[in-house]
């Protein structure tokens, strides 16, 4: 669980988007934590690819199974109702639109909902994994994302420079400074972080950004 409180804040309300019996898929990095911070009320099934659906919190060390684990290695432990299946079945779920909902970490994401998040030239890689199909085929898509990178350069772009993982597949966007979805009228930003101006926001953003009228703060 991070200490980091405009991280912490990012993932309390990314927590808010999931639902009781909602089924979705929670990729790796920000979104792998996203399940700490759920309301204890609220049950969602968490689908994995590599097989299985109904994943709950990370194991704690001393009841670690070396033959359970997500997609991303981690140990997990699973909720009751929890099932297991091959990759094949898997991804069957995927690209059958049977996920509810889809949360994935991103290097970049633009003004046209373009997703790039699996390879950056020049640097090591383990593969694409399951991002590609999880991105085209999810029926609502949402990036967790700082907005900027170590260096201080917006993720959220005009037009993603990396090479991308989809085209035109992510709905909504909850950085550590906003909430914004993706519309056709470009970047609309619903949601604004405590104590940041929309002047701020919009110079630490390297897209256009428009502002609903009843924006409020997180």
């Amino acid at each position: 669980m991070s200490e980091n409180k405009p991280i912490t804040r990012l993932l309390q309300r990314a927590a808010l988007e999931l639902w009781d019996g909602c089924y979705v898929n929670l990729g790796i990095g920000l979104p792998s934590q996203v399940l700490g911070f759920v309301d204890p009320n609220i049950f969602p099934f968490i689908h994995s690819e590599n097989g299985v659906l109904g994943i709950g919190q990370q194991a704690p060390r001393e009841q670690m199974n070396p033959m359970l684990i997500d997609a991303g290695g981690a140990y997990v432990s699973t909720v009751n109702g929890a099932s297991f299946f091959d990759s094949a079945i898997s991804f069957g779920m995927i690209r059958s639109q049977r996920l509810d909902l889809c949360m994935l970490g991103a290097f970049e994401v633009d003004a046209s909902g373009d997703l790039a998040n699996w390879k950056i030239p020049g640097k090591f890689i383990p593969g694409i994994g399951g991002a590609m199909e999880l991105a085209q085929s999810t029926k609502k898509l949402i990036v967790l994302t700082t907005h900027q990178d170590k260096y201080g350069v917006s993720k959220i772009k005009k037009t993603c420079t990396l090479p991308l993982t989809a085209k035109h597949c992510v709905n909504r966007i909850i950085s550590d400074c906003a909430v914004i979805d993706v519309t056709e009228q470009g970047l609309l930003v619903r949601e604004i972080a405590e104590g940041l101006s929309k002047a701020q926001l919009i110079e630490i953003t390297d897209a256009e950004l428009h502002f609903a009228d009843d924006i409020r703060e997180f």
